[in-house]
């Protein structure tokens, strides 16, 4: 029996013994969950779609044991998704999360001439491995989609929350009630300047709830404004220690040839008003001109016409169904239906009636309706410049009425009244 005891207690001692020279040998296996962790921010610059024109952000999870680095993406979506273009024209945006290799991203946006910056997080090991887990349950089959919202639920906003579950609240707590900088159509628009007619259409279809002050925290649907706001943010860790966010800063790539996003945006409306001025003048040339060559400039003006009913008229059908029977909410309460909407879609036949119609009585009757639908748009223009003075029907949708202003003037009856009151003919016009 005492034979027996010795060799129990030599077998205690060796695996103890070998316990602790594993510890030895491979302390890493004894650390702290997340302490082989490293938490990065990837931030990357706008890309060639519209889609990408606002950038793209990413939680990164490297695992210095394995070797492996995880990107966890929040703007999943795809073409091929079933109904995709029926959800999408019906604001119903179902977008998903994933992870794949951190590396494979990385070079896909360098390939598309995109910036990449890492931003790694000084956080505790405890809440590296929570932020861990919580990204891994994002991404399982019944938690990976959601509503997808452009402003209040998207890659961005994902991310931002996730810093704040990093630092216990106190992201949120610094930036939550904190004044932004500009409103979310400003923010829009600081990415949008370089293309005039995609900043001018999405200007147009953006309605007033947009245009109310915000706070920062809802400036940080944009991934810029993240990385923005994180380098110098400090936060207590659970010692009461301030400790800085970010430690490391890294720049992977940077893009070349790209239109930059403007730090403040840019007062656009002269840019329209100009263009308006170019089609009023235009049409004046065709309106002065019908002694020579009546037919010709009837032809001229009559078509012009046209194609200004089918383009507003096309653009107001789009906002008619997008405030109406989508729930595309930030299209909701816009003033500018109020002198284009699908009403100017009568146009585009009215001016073909007024360019061929052989017929002299239905060229002119036609005329006179064209007349009172510019003089519509005109005096609709005016009605939703006039109810700014209320603040609760303010709208920065100056580059829609700048633009329309100048030519509706020209085409409505207001000339043919000013001409007969000052008995000089239609303005001058004949």
């Amino acid at each position: 029996m005492e034979y027996l005891k010795a060799v129990y207690r030599g077998i205690c001692f060796f695996v103890l013994a070998s316990a602790l020279n594993a510890q030895k040998a491979a302390p890493e296996n004894f650390a702290a969950p997340g302490e082989r962790l490293a938490l990065k921010i990837a931030v990357i610059g706008p890309g060639d779609q519209l889609y990408f024109w606002w950038g793209h952000v990413a939680l990164v999870i490297e695992d210095e044991l394995t070797g492996t680095a995880r990107f966890y993406d929040y703007g999943l979506f795809s073409f091929e998704n079933e109904h995709f273009f029926t959800n999408f024209a019906m604001g119903r945006l179902f977008y998903s999360c994933g992870a794949s290799k951190a590396e494979s991203n990385y070079n896909a946006y360098i390939k598309t001439n995109r910036d990449i910056t890492l931003y790694t997080l000084d956080i505790a090991p405890e809440k590296r491995e929570e932020v861990r887990r919580f990204a891994e349950k994002n991404i399982l089959p019944e938690n990976r989609n959601y509503y997808y919202h452009h402003f209040r639920d998207n890659c961005s906003t994902r991310i931002r929350d996730i810093i704040d579950l990093a630092v216990d609240g106190q992201f949120k707590q610094r930036f939550g009630e904190a004044p932004g900088r500009f409103t979310l159509r400003q923010h829009v628009r600081r990415h949008t300047w370089f293309s005039p007619f995609m900043d001018w259409i999405l200007n147009f279809l953006m309605g007033q709830d947009i245009d109310v002050p915000i706070t920062i925290w809802e400036e940080m649907f944009l991934p810029s404004e993240i990385a923005r706001r994180i380098q110098d943010f400090a936060y207590q860790d659970p010692s009461g220690a301030e400790r800085r966010l970010v430690s490391r800063q890294e720049t992977l790539n940077r893009a070349r040839g790209r239109p930059v996003v403007l730090d403040a945006p840019r007062k656009q409306w002269p840019r329209e008003l100009l263009a308006g001025c170019v089609i009023a003048a235009a049409l004046i040339l065709c309106m002065s001109g019908r002694k020579k060559h009546p037919k010709r400039r009837r032809i001229l003006l009559g078509l012009s016409q046209s194609l200004l009913g089918l383009f507003f008229g096309i653009a107001g059908s789009m906002l008619f169904f997008m405030t109406f029977f989508s729930d595309h909410d930030y299209t909701y309460h816009n003033s500018n239906i109020l002198y284009i909407n699908p009403l100017l879609l009568v146009i585009v036949p009215l001016g073909f009636i007024s360019a061929f119609s052989g017929v002299k009585a239905k060229s002119f009757f036609a005329d006179q309706l064209l007349r009172a639908f510019w003089t519509y748009t005109l005096f609709g223009c005016m009605l939703s410049m006039a109810i700014k003075l209320f603040p609760g029907f303010y709208q920065q949708n100056q580059v829609t009425q700048a633009l329309t202003v100048p030519f509706a003037l020209t085409l409505s009856f207001i000339p043919r009244w000013i001409g007969r009151a000052l008995k000089i003919g239609d303005a001058g016009l004949s």
